[in-house]
């Protein structure tokens, strides 16, 4: 059974920063691109980060380079969104993808 399990959202301050950590189980982890997907209250959900099964490839929003970033550990199957500089407008709830399957999400509120 496939498992994506997000942790690591919560409540910060404008300019602060979040680690977000996606557990992956039931299937052949280091073979799957991954990536990151927010959904923020009105909005589709858009594409954040992704990251190739090798790890060497990454691709952003560009209303996020420069500030997140994307990385794997395919010995302990995870993956990680660094969020720096975080702004109001990164408000969402953030999703583990791979394939089709999808992480239940979690919240990340960036307010003062």
């Amino acid at each position: 059974q496939v498992q994506l399990v997000e942790s690591g959202g919560g409540l910060v301050q404008p300019g602060g920063s979040l680690r977000l950590s996606c557990a992956a189980s039931g299937f052949t982890f280091s073979r799957y691109s991954m990536n990151w997907y927010r959904q923020a209250p009105g909005k589709e959900r858009e594409l954040v980060a992704a990251i190739a099964s090798a790890a060497g490839i990454t691709n952003y929003a560009d209303s996020v380079k420069g500030r997140f970033t994307i990385s794997r550990d395919n010995v302990k199957n995870m993956v990680y969104l660094q969020m720096n500089s975080l702004k109001p407008e990164d408000t969402a709830v953030y999703y583990c993808q791979a394939y089709r399957w999808w992480g239940q999400g979690t919240q990340v509120t960036v307010s003062s």
